[in-house]
């Protein structure tokens, strides 16, 4: 059985409802509160581009998952269940990229490019 990112939903929600702090680095993530959370996230988003560009596979794979890790941390905190993450995937893939992102509301062509 593969895991997945709703496995992962599943115990984040559990570890950081616990509130052990003590014993849970989900719980300690969650008790800091979204600001934390949200930095965190993006501290791995960078280890992730680095990865990306100058280490080998391993490494990007460890730093992707680090990456997935937090953002769920991120979603449970500010309490977006990643069925609405996947509800949103699955709508945009209805049509090309191009033309989603055309169809954005803030779609005043700043900031996408290299998107």
């Amino acid at each position: 059985m593969q895991f997945t990112l709703a496995d992962l939903e599943t115990i984040v929600a559990a570890r950081a409802a616990s509130g052990d702090t003590k014993a849970s680095y989900t719980a300690t993530l969650a008790a800091r509160g979204v600001e934390h959370v949200a930095k965190k996230l993006g501290e791995e988003a960078t280890e992730t581009v680095i990865a990306a560009v100058s280490q080998d596979d391993a490494s990007l794979a460890s730093e992707s998952a680090d990456l997935l890790y937090h953002l769920i941390v991120l979603l449970q905190v500010r309490k977006v269940p990643l069925a609405d993450v996947m509800a949103e995937l699955g709508r945009r893939t209805s049509q090309s990229g191009i033309a989603e992102k055309a169809a954005r509301p803030d779609a005043s062509g700043a900031g996408t490019h290299d998107e």
